[in-house]
């Protein structure tokens, strides 16, 4: 069967070579290893590896201020709460058709989501835009200049380059705030249930912007989960456009689970099927961070046409280079 490589969130079997059209590029190789020989094996027998000081205090300072400034200047005229919770819920119905959309057109886009507690029972905003947006998402990654640099340095590919990725392609981005006292719980999942390739490639980089501590509500992970669990549900988007889930959650014991508390500019990668997430910020302290999911766009490995992130057209993924 002839393989098929990403190209706006579609099957693309023909590709022309040109930068930004989903082209044949010369993979990108590292002068060097980023990753030791030990720290390939933790991470391949964990499902999860932390990288101290893998962002300057620079680094983390520029994509704060960020941030801040987008928060700033976002005037919203279409609220969407995001809640893993109670996704569907959020998302379908004649109700929230425009919400909906929202989230289906931030696969392009830079675009906003409030934390579900923000708002009273009528519906109004309770506190300041800047404390209760949830995240940023879900193209920060392509058309912010900062978070692209970030995204895509070399130190990046180097990183990528080291797992064996031929021809790495970002294809989503999230800034996440965990906001004091209303940040919202994120429910046991795999990365892969959302952004699936055939065979599964996803994987998932998370920096820390601030110290993340069990008490501001850090991640939280299932060691080796990923080794005997296989991608067990798929989030689709139906011919209806409605966003589904292929099957009910899996029930297991929350007792598997470990905390990861970092130190801001510590990066976190995770293994498309690991389990992970997060408890509620009941503190007062925020817990900021910029995660990205990356995939192999080379050739053998196809883009599944019922994922929920679709690209507009004209606007393909790009791999790194």
């Amino acid at each position: 069967m002839r393989t098929r490589a990403l190209c706006g969130g579609r099957l693309a079997a023909g590709r022309t070579g040109r930068p930004g059209t989903c082209g044949r590029r010369r993979p990108w190789r590292a002068p060097s290893a980023l990753l030791s020989d030990g720290q390939k094996a933790a991470y391949e027998a964990d499902g999860f590896l932390v990288l101290e000081d893998f962002a300057t205090a620079a680094d983390v300072r520029e994509l704060r201020e960020r941030g801040d400034e987008l928060v700033r200047s976002f005037d919203p005229e279409t609220i969407s709460i995001f809640s893993t919770k109670k996704q569907e819920k959020t998302m379908n119905g004649k109700a929230n058709v425009d919400s909906r959309q929202y989230f289906l057109d931030s696969a392009s886009n830079v675009s906003f989501f409030f934390e579900e507690g923000a708002f009273d029972v009528d519906g109004n905003l309770q506190r300041q835009k800047e404390v209760s947006i949830n995240k940023i998402g879900h193209a920060l990654h392509d058309l912010d200049p900062a978070f692209r640099k970030f995204s895509r340095s070399d130190k990046m590919k180097a990183l990528l380059d080291s797992l064996g990725y031929r021809e790495p392609t970002p294809v989503q981005s999230m800034y996440i705030f965990k906001q004091p006292k209303i940040g919202g719980e994120v429910v046991p999942h795999q990365d892969s249930t959302f952004l699936y390739t055939d065979p599964p490639s996803v994987i998932g980089i998370w920096l820390a912007l601030e110290d993340a501590t069990v008490e501001n509500g850090c991640l939280w992970g299932w060691r080796g989960s990923h080794k005997t669990k296989g991608v067990e549900r798929r989030m689709l988007l139906d011919e209806d456009e409605e966003i589904v889930f292929d099957k009910d959650p899996v029930p297991h014991d929350l007792g598997e689970y470990e905390p990861i508390e970092v130190k801001a500019g510590t990066l976190v990668i995770f293994h498309g099927q690991f389990y992970h997430m997060s408890y509620e910020n009941k503190s007062s302290k925020s817990r900021h961070a910029y995660t990205f999911h990356v995939v192999e766009g080379a050739d053998g490995f196809d883009w599944s046409p019922d994922n929920w992130l679709r690209r507009r057209e004209g606007f393909p993924f790009e791999a790194m280079t």
